[in-house]
């Protein structure tokens, strides 16, 4: 398939959200002073997110994170730490980018605000072009949105009224894959497929669907045994069979990850998505491609439907478009689904105040300026084989049961039983995930994410700047860090 371009168990809060703040480096009495008077402040008054909010009163209390700089953080009490997950998948050219600053700073001065409600701005409409240009196929339509959750919601919407306003007013369910996360809001919430995720804010947006993922590791699991290839027509045939049993006229979409992140980082196996993109373009589906974490370099792509060779019908996409330096998102969606809506009086009603910010577009184009200066997706296609070699160098610890992913996106599934797979009981990962690792790690100097929706994993996701001095710091912490966790066992 061508990639041309027409213009050329029970889900628990994340472990990453909350650690007991490391043995803390000696402080003078008035930075004592403000460390526990913004502690306070803290206890009494910040609702932090996906975190135990009972933590807050344990220990020294919230870790307080206070300057970055390159791939490193720094706390309140001075300490350093890798950033091994780029914050949560977004600084994409590091931390502390002065002309990332300085972009917003006098795009502030120029206009500070103005929205794209039937208006526009200059950086909106410089980089709706830029990213039409980076985009396969005839993806050239750009809804910018804040984050996110906002552009899968937006997709999902626009898949609805595209089919209403083609004739097809049925097609409005939506499949996606088991333990997949697409979002928070109430419609992306029902395409996430993670049971524990939602149950407490049900009834919500019907119409959402599961069909099984991509984890090879855990294939025999699902009922499949065979080779990696075979393994790939197979799950992606149960989104035909879903498309089948719900019948092809109610069913609009079908939501993916390139690399699927919950769950830890499962890849698509060759053939996936040529076959996926068959079984959409049979039953008249639309296949939205959801980006948040793979775009923008993570995966040495722009967008990673480039690195699968396929084309979808819409992208969503967020978190690395700025590398976090202000919030954005966008919906980038094929000329077929723009058109109706170029006639006469109708309109796509749904849209967002500070979606296409100005400031969050210039640092946009700035941030992608930089990635095409320093020759970031060129790095990350050159160096992430030796950080994949670098991670499975741990697959000699009795622990590590599996390391997979692409890119600079990489998991470490923990195993009880590395021959039998056995994973852990729910009350053995609380203790593992948030009872050491994740509080372990971090004292260690590393900030990743130990995840426990789905099997326990390690994630990391770092800057794409860093390389092979970093990959074994990061595998030296982990070794050390994991053997203690083996010996606990």
């Amino acid at each position: 398939m061508t990639l041309l371009k027409k213009k050329q168990k029970k889900q628990k809060p994340d472990a990453t959200a909350h650690h007991t703040a490391a043995a803390p480096a000696a402080l003078s009495g008035a930075e004592a002073l403000a460390e526990a008077e913004l502690q306070r402040k803290a206890k009494d008054h910040l609702w932090m997110h996906f975190a135990r909010q009972s933590g807050m009163a344990a220990g020294e209390g919230v870790p307080i994170i206070v300057r970055g700089e390159g791939h490193h953080i720094y706390d309140s009490h001075g300490r350093k730490y890798i950033d091994g997950l780029s914050g949560l998948f977004v600084v994409q050219v590091g931390h502390g980018r002065e002309r990332l600053a300085e972009a917003a700073r006098k795009q502030a001065e120029e206009l500070a605000f103005f929205p794209l409600w039937s208006y526009a701005h200059p950086k909106a409409i410089e980089l709706a072009d830029r990213l039409a240009d980076y985009a396969p196929g005839d993806l050239n339509r750009v809804f910018f949105t804040t984050g996110g959750g906002e552009a899968v919601e937006s997709a999902w919407k626009l898949a609805k009224q595209y089919w209403k306003l083609v004739g097809k007013p049925m097609k409005h369910k939506v499949i996606s894959r088991s333990v997949a996360y697409h979002g928070t809001p109430q419609g992306a919430l029902a395409i996430t497929g993670i049971p524990g995720m939602k149950e407490m804010f049900e009834p919500l947006t019907p119409g959402g669907f599961r069909v099984p993922n991509t984890n090879y590791y855990r294939a025999e699991e699902m009922g499949f045994h065979g080779s990696l290839e075979e393994f790939g027509q197979w799950a992606a045939n149960r989104i035909e069979e879903m498309i089948l049993f719900e019948g092809p006229d109610t069913v609009a979409a079908v939501f993916l990850e390139p690399v699927q992140n919950s769950g830890g980082c499962f890849p698509p196996p060759p053939g996936y998505f040529q076959r996926v993109r068959e079984i959409c373009d049979q039953y008249d589906v639309l296949l939205v491609s959801d980006e948040v974490i793979c775009a923008y370099g993570r995966l040495g792509e722009m967008f990673a439907c480039t690195a699968f060779d396929y084309v979808p019908d819409i992208i969503t996409s967020a978190k690395g478009l700025t590398s976090g330096y202000s919030p954005l998102g966008a919906m980038i969606v094929r000329e077929k689904l723009y058109e109706p809506f170029t006639h006469g009086q109708t309109a796509f009603y749904h849209g967002y105040t500070f979606a296409g910010h100005p400031v969050s577009a210039a640092v946009a184009l700035e941030n992608l300026d930089i990635m095409e200066e320093e020759g970031i997706l060129e790095h990350v296609r050159e160096n992430s084989p030796k950080f994949r070699a670098a991670l499975e160098r741990l697959k000699d610890l009795p622990i590590v049961g599996d390391v997979r992913g692409e890119g600079y996106f990489f998991g470490i599934e923990l195993v009880k039983n590395k021959e039998t797979k056995e994973t852990f009981s729910e009350d053995e990962a609380e203790r593992l995930l948030r009872g050491f690792l994740s509080k372990a790690l971090f004292e260690a100097g590393l900030y990743c994410r130990a995840d426990d929706r789905g099997d326990p994993v390690i994630q990391l996701a770092p800057p794409l700047t860093i390389g092979p001095a970093e990959f074994d710091e990061i595998e030296g912490i982990l070794r050390s860090v994991l053997t203690e966790a083996s010996n606990r066992l």
